[in-house]
């Protein structure tokens, strides 16, 4: 696949250097040279310094054979324009970075495909809904919803008490007798590997587990596993950046009690101004005085989303050691995720991995409606829809020739999710939820052609 992504920020170069491990073939544009050079450097891709809203310079790109361009510049203006001209000079699919969230809600009267756009994203608005999904399913790490909740990701750390420990799958699911949630991927504790769990796969105490869930699937989870969904009601936020200031709008609109620390006094007082129903104190974050007299202690949840990673990563282990229940840092550097456990915060979260899921599901061949990748996992979770004619097309899963490095989570149809075990027969139509390793994605992906 030709692709062309404009713009060498931290979503661009992490896009190129995701895409170029995938052997796609990519051309990074960018007006900065210095933001070029280490790309050029460090992956297998073509750097081209230059405007990419020039006809000329987009034409020397080979833009008429391109499948696929991304626009990822700061400048929204920039990026819509990017994508307008790529599509009339012959671009298949065009994706723009935005931050004006208008431009994606799903009332809005502005039909951005009539410009040449077929995607529209916006890291921040992503994780502020990351966040405000993880609030609403406390005591889980991780979470990702297909359908508007039909399925639903889940990850969580097995400890002692869960009851399936020292069991094998297959022992697990007896101990319901109607099964509304599977378990999809595991990573043992200290160890690299992810593990794609069959029947006969035991659950250890300190693996961390992904499960897909139909409804009623997340209480069955927290019985078996000791944990709870507590209500969160009280919540801090430290840094009024534009995830800050997005997750605050999302909380105050489901009626969350919103604290914010935000130490640039300009920025505070335009927080306060535009969120009048929150507590906006201008205040240094950092300092432990700041947080014990702003009564830390009170929260239920504290998301610390300032620029600087290792600022959020130390107020969320502060916040943690003042008993909060529910901490979540949002960082820039990936290596953190492979110590996430270790540090002791419940989810970090990246919006350049964000970005990149949304977008990843283009380069994917099949009719892939949705797609993410499973944090510090080696995973990826793909939902296909059927379509009539397909290989998987009126088959039962368990006449499916998987790879074991692969397994289908759920199946969603007439917007019901349902936990698909091996007597159930895949139609045209259905969407079909699959966890696989990288080495057996191409395989997956011919049975939805």
């Amino acid at each position: 696949m030709k692709i062309i992504i404009a713009g060498a920020g931290e979503v661009g170069f992490h896009l190129a250097k995701l895409l170029s491990y995938e052997s796609q073939e990519i051309t990074l544009i960018d007006t900065n040279k210095e933001s070029l050079t280490y790309a050029d450097n460090h992956l297998d891709i073509k750097a081209i310094t230059g405007d990419a809203t020039s006809i000329t310079q987009l034409k020397e790109a080979f833009i008429k054979t391109t499948d696929l361009v991304i626009a990822v510049t700061e400048s929204e203006t920039t990026n819509i324009t990017i994508c307008a001209l790529a599509k009339q000079l012959g671009a298949k699919k065009t994706i723009a970075r935005i931050s004006n969230t208008e431009f994606i809600m799903p009332n809005s009267d502005v039909d951005f495909k009539k410009f040449g756009i077929d995607e529209l994203i916006s890291p921040e608005a992503l994780a502020a809904a990351e966040i405000k999904l993880l609030l609403n399913q406390s005591a889980f790490n991780d979470t990702y919803q297909f359908e508007d909740g039909a399925l639903t990701m889940l990850g969580l750390n097995l400890s002692k008490s869960a009851l399936f420990v020292n069991k094998t799958v297959k022992e697990a699911a007896l101990l319901f007798p109607e099964i509304h949630f599977i378990p999809i991927a595991i990573q043992r504790y200290g160890l690299q590997d992810t593990i794609i769990p069959r029947g006969d796969t035991i659950f250890k105490n300190g693996d961390h587990v992904v499960f897909i869930t139909s409804k009623g699937g997340n209480e069955e989870l927290c019985k078996l596993t000791g944990k709870q969904n507590s209500e969160i009601k009280n919540v801090m936020i430290l840094g009024g950046s534009k995830i800050g200031f997005k997750t605050a709008k999302g909380l105050l609109d489901q009626k969350f009690n919103i604290k914010i620390i935000e130490k640039n006094k300009a920025r505070a007082f335009d927080l306060a101004d535009q969120l009048p129903n929150a507590l906006v104190i201008n205040a240094d974050g950092r300092n432990v005085e700041v947080l014990n007299e702003e009564d830390i202690t009170e929260m239920d949840a504290f998301i610390s989303a300032t620029g600087n990673s290792e600022t959020n990563i130390m107020s969320c282990l502060i916040a943690k050691h003042n008993g909060i229940k529910k901490t979540i840092a949002l960082v820039e550097n990936d290596d953190y995720f492979e110590v996430s456990n270790e540090l002791g915060i419940d989810t970090l979260i990246n919006k350049k991995l964000l970005a990149a899921n949304t977008i990843f599901r283009y380069i994917r061949k099949g009719e892939v409606v949705a797609m993410t990748k499973l944090n510090n996992m080696s995973a990826e979770l793909l939902e296909f829809e059927v379509k009539p004619g397909s290989k998987i097309s009126n088959k039962s899963i368990k006449k499916l020739s998987f790879p074991r490095s692969a397994i289908i989570g759920g199946v969603i149809r007439n917007s019901e999710g349902h936990i698909a075990l091996g007597d159930f027969k895949i139609d045209a139509g259905d969407r079909v939820v699959v966890c696989c390793l990288p080495e057996s994605i191409k395989k997956i992906e011919r049975w939805f052609l």
